[in-house]
């Protein structure tokens, strides 16, 4: 059952300095029209060849979707609505958005569009740190874009922060967060700086030239980020994302749960039918793709069992509720304890790992330490 969809919008303005997600700056509006025509075609290949089940979850992702100008934007949503119409009357549709992206014209045409939570990456409240790290926007671009989408109507609004930043320490990130904080939000997401090869922050570490926090530091920043964020009451759902009741990315969870979602757009990825597929990633290559063959794919292949319950267990634990045994069982066939006892008799020794009412969690102690106890399942079912 496929409820869920996401798009790429490969289009920046700049090269943020950490960014290696599949991303294109360009000023050609050609490209761009090219580009939305291509998807056009991959979706109406997609649904032909997999009718969706009813549309719970929509995710545009980027690049930085909000780049598409008025004009390109209102086809974009009118194709979505086109290929994907059969929505539930509670469906999440996301789109992501730069600050200083988002004008008026734009905001209208998105709401009228479906469009109904806004993800604005945000990153930090600090100017000079923001200039630091090639972002385009300042703090009070922040909160013109918010104004914008609150005067538009969006009520469903997240922003997404980062620490472990060149010279940043504990005290600039409760700067960012006591900030964020006044803008009354109902989500953030916010993570750790990962430096990622084929980015400028990579060249300039491998050159000893980044001066990065200490891992002391970040564990300091991590730490207050959980701390603040329960005191202002926020819920921890996952390992980097909080919310108020009821405004938890229910597309994400998608992904936490190891559901199937189709994968549409340049170097997108999806999961249906128990088969995962890659999208051709350089923008070209995908509209030639689209147009030769309407699925633009350069890899796809089944997933076996023995690797969705890899998947699920590692996925899964990323949420704070857990993975559930009886759901396990009941989608395996196998009790969880048969396949991944050894390591979970293990982690909940070490206090990482916790069982709670059916349900196997992260502890407290296992949360910054989520990627070491993901590690533990890998390659263990041929073994069990």
């Amino acid at each position: 059952m496929t409820r869920a969809v996401y798009i790429h919008i490969p289009f920046c303005t700049n090269k943020c300095y950490y960014c290696d997600f599949n991303s294109f700056v360009t000023k050609n509006p050609q490209l761009v029209w090219d580009y939305l025509e291509a998807l056009d075609r991959e979706m109406e290949q997609t649904v032909h060849d997999v009718p969706p089940e009813e549309i719970r979850t929509i995710f545009v992702g980027g690049g930085t979707p909000t780049f598409l100008d008025a004009k390109q934007m209102e086809f974009f949503v009118s194709s979505v609505a086109k290929h994907f119409p059969n929505r539930s009357a509670d469906v999440e549709f996301t789109m992501e958005a730069n600050p200083g992206t988002t004008d008026p014209e734009k905001l209208a045409i998105m709401r009228a569009g479906g469009v109904n939570r806004i993800s604005f990456g945000v990153q930090s409240f600090d100017d000079a740190l923001l200039a630091r790290i090639g972002r385009i926007h300042d703090s009070a671009q922040v909160y013109r874009s918010l104004a914008h989408a609150r005067e538009a109507g969006f009520t469903n609004l997240s922003i997404d922060l980062i620490f472990g930043l060149p010279d940043q320490t504990p005290v600039l990130f409760k700067k960012t967060l006591d900030a964020a904080f006044a803008l009354d939000l109902p989500h953030f997401s916010s993570y750790s700086l990962k430096v990622e090869e084929n980015t400028l922050f990579h060249t300039l570490y491998e050159k000893d030239k980044l001066p990065l926090p200490t891992e002391e530091e970040e564990v300091v920043m991590y730490d207050m980020l959980m701390n603040e964020m329960a005191a202002h009451g926020y819920h921890q759902y996952e390992i980097s994302n909080f919310a108020r009741p009821g405004y938890e990315s229910r597309h994400n969870m998608t992904y936490w749960r190891n559901e199937s979602y189709y994968g549409i757009g340049a170097g997108a990825h999806g999961y249906v039918n128990g088969e995962r597929h890659v999208n051709a990633g350089p923008v070209q290559h995908y509209i030639q793709l689209a147009g030769e063959q309407g699925l633009p794919r350069i890899e796809q292949f089944a997933v076996t069992q023995d690797e969705q319950m890899e998947d699920h267990m590692i996925m899964g634990l990323r949420m704070m509720s857990g993975v559930d045994e009886a759901v396990f069982s009941e989608r395996f066939g196998v009790p969880l304890t048969h396949v991944f006892g050894d390591s979970m008799a293990d982690l909940i020794e070490m206090g990482l790992l916790m069982r709670v009412d059916g349900r196997v969690c992260l502890t407290k102690k296992g949360i910054p330490l989520g990627n070491e106890v993901f590690a533990r399942f890998l390659g263990l079912v041929d073994k069990a």
